[in-house]
């Protein structure tokens, strides 16, 4: 009898990774029909004969739609509307902290397929599903995709805003006595302009490619330089790179911190997860889902401790320190 309850639970647990992608695909229509925008509009409260009108659906397939989303916890129903919870502010794009276009970024097509590609990774010591699947590099077919750019863009302004904020509440001290930081790979500038509110005696020059500076907005105290961290980093106090190098495989990340090295004079932070296996936290899903979203997209991974100090000491630094922060990320400190 416990044999089999043992397996009936087992099974429950495969149906809902069978129909894991269910609440992806739903939080996605959600924004494509900007439900959350809409109740924000109206006060953050409406009828579902006023909400269908106004999002132009079907009553009855939104009413399907609205008690899925309520059972995981994205709006809340009473017996006459719906309402806004935390989960569905996460969802208005006009919001200085909507996800959404990083959900609308993870659930196109082009980031879909590779994970069909991910058994085959499995068997093969280089490369990367995406790059199977679309015959080049998710780089090449950014730069070559301009909706694409937009979108990827986008998604890590969302990272850098949750990432730039939290280490503006935990850690303002590693800025002290800093004047100019480059953030390589800095896209759109998101990161400088929460840093340069913070501390404004810094000069911050947004380092990226120039498909991404070329459109990026300006800001007072920002500067937007193009070029190829592979060639050459622009010259300041610090550099800071977030949630870049765990994008390239370690002789790749190497080379970029060699370049920062030599563009530097006091330190080289880096904004990345720490993968403690030990370690269980509420971030630890994200961390070990963010290394299988490495897999199948990039040469990358999420690093552990010693795998971070090996890129660093090996690029030529002689010490470094890691500060844990309540995030997902994690500010090392790399020092020449």
């Amino acid at each position: 009898m416990a044999e089999n309850m043992i397996i009936a639970d087992a099974k429950l647990e495969m149906w809902g990774y069978a129909l894991g992608f269910t609440p992806t695909a739903l939080v996605k229509c959600a924004i494509d029909l900007q439900i959350a925008d809409v109740l924000e509009s109206h006060g953050g409260s409406m009828t579902l004969a006023d909400l269908s009108a106004a999002v132009n659906c079907s009553p009855p397939v939104l009413r399907r739609i609205m008690r899925y989303l309520v059972h995981r916890l994205f709006f809340k129903q009473t017996t006459t509307s719906y309402s806004l919870t935390p989960l569905s502010r996460l969802l208005i794009r006009n919001d200085p902290d909507s996800m959404a276009a990083l959900v609308l970024l993870e659930s196109t097509p082009a980031m879909l397929a590779p994970w069909q590609r991910l058994s085959l990774r499995a068997r093969q010591a280089e490369g990367s599903p995406f790059e199977d699947e679309h015959g080049r590099d998710l780089w090449d077919y950014t730069n070559a995709n301009a909706a694409h750019s937009k979108l990827l863009d986008d998604a890590m302004s969302c990272v850098a805003t949750a990432t730039a904020v939290a280490i503006v509440d935990q850690y303002p001290e590693a800025f002290e006595g800093i004047t100019s930081v480059v953030d390589v790979g800095g896209g759109d500038g998101t990161a400088l302009r929460i840093l340069g509110k913070a501390f404004p005696w810094i000069h911050g020059i947004n380092f990226d490619l120039q498909h991404v500076v070329g459109v990026a907005p300006p800001c007072d105290g920002v500067e937007h330089v193009a070029g190829n961290m592979f060639e050459a980093v622009p010259k300041a106090d610090a550099a800071f790179l977030m949630s870049v190098l765990h994008d390239w495989n370690d002789e790749e990340c190497i080379e970029i911190l060699r370049k920062c090295k030599e563009a530097i004079k006091t330190k080289v932070m880096i904004v990345e997860a720490v993968i403690r296996e030990e370690e269980e936290s509420k971030y630890s899903d994200v961390r070990l889902a963010l290394d299988m979203v490495m897999l199948a997209h990039t040469s990358g991974k999420e690093r552990s401790l010693e795998e971070w100090e090996f890129v660093v000491k090996a690029a030529g630094f002689s010490s470094f320190t890691v500060n844990h922060m309540d995030a997902i990320a994690a500010l090392i400190e790399a020092y020449p």
